[in-house]
């Protein structure tokens, strides 16, 4: 596979970003600093691959997910602009755009501002899409605000080449006679749509195979308004006036011809997550989506926390190192899932490229976060005592961002899969095909291990 003339292409592309991003940020005054492999488990992200220690028998390295914590002790100890281009380990279940090991272009400054930071990625994304792809991308990037990306796209990495954006028609619907609709915006839901155009005349089949990509998103169910000879064709018709009706259709800005799609839940997220997958099923059915067009965006001020219903405590959207905004931090002590975040997320063309924020840089903060997110003293004390420690020692302001290179790589190499630009990928079981590792391993590695290799077997039986 790796001899095909379009697999060397691609590995040819990935040396050159990877070289133009180290001479940019080399000539911006950065030091590429490695940090290690080999580190600590901690409570808070996604699952860490562990590593058995032979010398310390009974304790466990972890590979890093990020060295978010080494990076930011970089900065209490003066190195202020570091970056690094890294490998990072998640043991998270799989899909097709996401693999167990992949690398960052991993990046902290001290002393900076959240404009600092966004006004030096686009410098530097701009410059690769020149050097690369010979294309021009408009600075500044626009930008979002997290709730109203969520509100018109239903996404937090909005894919901003195309329309379809969603309506909220709960204010209209709030006293139909639908009872659907009325109970979930009298208990706080949302009731939200989108018009797919043409679509009125879906036949039976294509109209059920919507609910099936809605339901991947937790949407119970969906509503139909077809618009077809100057008429309003629907199984819920009944329920709303003739007035009702026209002003839903004036909202939604539907022609004849147009199918308007409505789903409501209780659960306002879950609501605008399911219809911005309904979106993007439309824009690939209608052929909406330009794709030789490159729109850049930044997503801001996502939520600081959200509560884990699995796990039944607050846990943080992106990580717990992350400040609030200055405005809102006093929230922290009231209204915890009111805070929003110092945080960004560069979007180009519906996938996220990277996140990064203003770290929180005062002991008294982080602490507060980690009572917060039901981290006891002793804990966060346990796991993350030496960052608590290093705070103490002045702390300058600072903030990073990570960047995936592969999903960079994969957009200027116009590749279909992030498997298409890294040498010896796993597959969606965290299968190398080549090695076939994950392998057993003998009796005497697993006894130098101090693990029993009877207990070993019998679990693997």
């Amino acid at each position: 596979d790796l001899r095909r003339p379009e697999m060397q292409k691609n590995f040819a592309l990935r040396h050159r970003v990877t070289k133009l991003i180290r001479d940019f940020l080399d000539q911006k005054g950065f030091w590429e600093i490695e940090t290690p492999m080999l580190t600590r488990s901690t409570p808070e992200g996604a699952r860490d691959f562990l590593v058995p220690s032979r010398v310390n028998p009974g304790k466990f390295y972890a590979l890093p997910q990020s060295p978010q914590l080494f990076k930011q002790l970089l900065m209490v100890s003066g190195m202020e602009k570091y970056f690094q281009i890294v490998r990072c380990f998640r043991d998270e279940d799989l899909r097709a755009d996401r693999q167990p090991e992949f690398t960052q272009i991993d990046l902290e400054m001290s002393f900076v501002d959240r404009e600092m930071i966004l006004n030096l990625l686009e410098e530097m994304l701009a410059f690769l899409f020149k050097e690369v792809k010979g294309i021009v991308l408009p600075r500044p990037f626009p930008r979002m605000d997290y709730q109203k990306a969520m509100n018109r796209y239903g996404s937090d990495k909005p894919d901003t080449r195309f329309g379809l954006e969603l309506v909220d028609l709960s204010s209209l619907v709030a006293d139909s006679d639908f009872t659907v609709f009325r109970k979930t915006v009298a208990e706080g839901g949302k009731v939200v749509a989108l018009t797919a155009p043409g679509c009125g005349g879906y036949s039976r089949r294509e109209l059920d195979e919507l609910p099936k990509v809605a339901a991947k998103y937790g949407a119970k169910g969906l509503a139909y308004l077809a618009l077809t000879g100057g008429k309003v064709k629907s199984a819920i018709s009944k329920f709303f006036t003739s007035d009702q009706l026209e002003r839903i259709v004036r909202q939604m800005q539907a022609n004849d011809g147009d199918l308007i799609v409505i789903i409501a839940d209780q659960d306002s997220k879950q609501a605008l997550t399911a219809m911005g997958a309904l979106r993007l099923e439309f824009a690939h059915r209608l052929g909406l989506i330009p794709e030789k067009q490159y729109n850049p965006l930044w997503v801001l001020n996502f939520p600081l926390l959200e509560f884990d219903h699995e796990e039944e405590r607050l846990v943080a959207v992106h990580h717990p190192f992350t400040s609030p905004l200055p405005e809102e931090s006093e929230l922290l002590d009231t209204d915890p899932l009111a805070v929003r975040a110092n945080s960004y997320d560069l979007v180009l063309n519906g996938m996220e490229l990277g996140g990064g924020s203003i770290r929180i840089h005062q002991r008294a903060v982080q602490e507060k976060v980690f009572k917060v997110l039901g981290l006891s003293t002793e804990l966060a004390h346990d796991k993350f005592g030496f960052l608590l420690e290093a705070f103490d020692y002045g702390t300058p302001p600072h903030g990073g961002i990570a960047l995936g290179l592969d999903r960079l790589v994969m957009i200027l190499a116009g590749a279909s899969s992030l498997r298409e630009v890294i040498a010896f990928p796993k597959t969606t079981s965290a299968t190398c095909l080549l090695t076939m590792a994950p392998s057993k391993v003998d009796r005497k590695q697993l006894q130098e291990l101090h693990f029993d290799p009877d207990n070993y077997r019998k679990e693997e039986k």
